[in-house]
């Protein structure tokens, strides 16, 4: 589905990625793990057209990415969940959740797609009415996946979902990201939880200083070797 060939993206003259390569494969999820500064954020904000591109392509269905607005991705049917969920606190749960859905393609398909939301989300139905500030941090990420998924995209992004969590917490979004792996949800997971987003990954791809040192599916990965790597031991 996606591919991306030897890419190299930073901040202005700051290079963080070097002649990076990978592929997410329809109906997978795909982690990518790897140490603070190794670049994972740079890549999901490369592929989601944050910030340009200087060298090699990303492509969606065999069509360039390369360029493209962040704001029409929404159309290619892709969807980010970033770090530090980021939703609007002012608005109710529910208006946050309708604003996944605000683009024209979409609202056919919104209030469906909100009962959706809410049989997977249950406590957000519970907190429907509240302000989205007034949510834990857990109910927040739950906010911030559910919004995502808003519009049913194709390709899910999701960015640090376990950060800050309390462990009940991350045990009900992991159980959450194994439901929408089983509908065959195709999900990009950027993780620092190593055993945790190995247990639910179909391929793993360990990052290191802007660049893939290990790809391996993710039956096959030994946890004391990526530790290892992990760790430049």
């Amino acid at each position: 589905m996606l591919e991306v060939t030897n890419l190299r993206a930073g901040y202005g003259a700051i290079n963080v990625l070097w002649d990076l390569s990978l592929t997410v494969e329809t109906g997978k999820l795909t982690t990518i793990i790897g140490p603070n500064g190794a670049g994972k954020s740079t890549l999901l904000r490369a592929v989601m057209g944050l910030i340009p591109v200087t060298q090699g392509s990303i492509s969606l269905h065999g069509k360039p990415l390369n360029g493209t607005p962040t704001w029409e991705m929404n159309q290619l049917s892709m969807a980010m969940i970033p770090e530090g969920r980021m939703t609007f606190r002012d608005m109710t749960v529910e208006e946050n959740l309708m604003m996944g859905a605000f683009a024209p393609q979409h609202r056919a398909q919104a209030t469906a797609n909100l009962e959706k939301s809410y049989a997977m989300f249950p406590r957000l139905r519970e907190r429907r009415k509240q302000l989205a500030g007034s949510l834990s941090g857990g109910e927040a990420q739950m906010l911030a996946m559910a919004r995502g998924l808003m519009s049913d995209p194709k390709l899910l992004i999701i960015d640090e979902p376990s950060l800050g969590l309390a462990p009940v917490m991350v045990n009900e979004l992991f159980e959450i990201l194994a439901r929408l792996k089983q509908e065959g949800r195709t999900m990009i997971l950027v993780e620092q939880n190593t055993h945790r987003a190995v247990g639910v990954a179909d391929h793993v791809y360990l990052m290191q200083s802007g660049k893939v040192v290990l790809s391996q599916a993710a039956c096959d990965v030994s946890l004391d070797h990526l530790h290892d790597l992990y760790f430049a031991r």
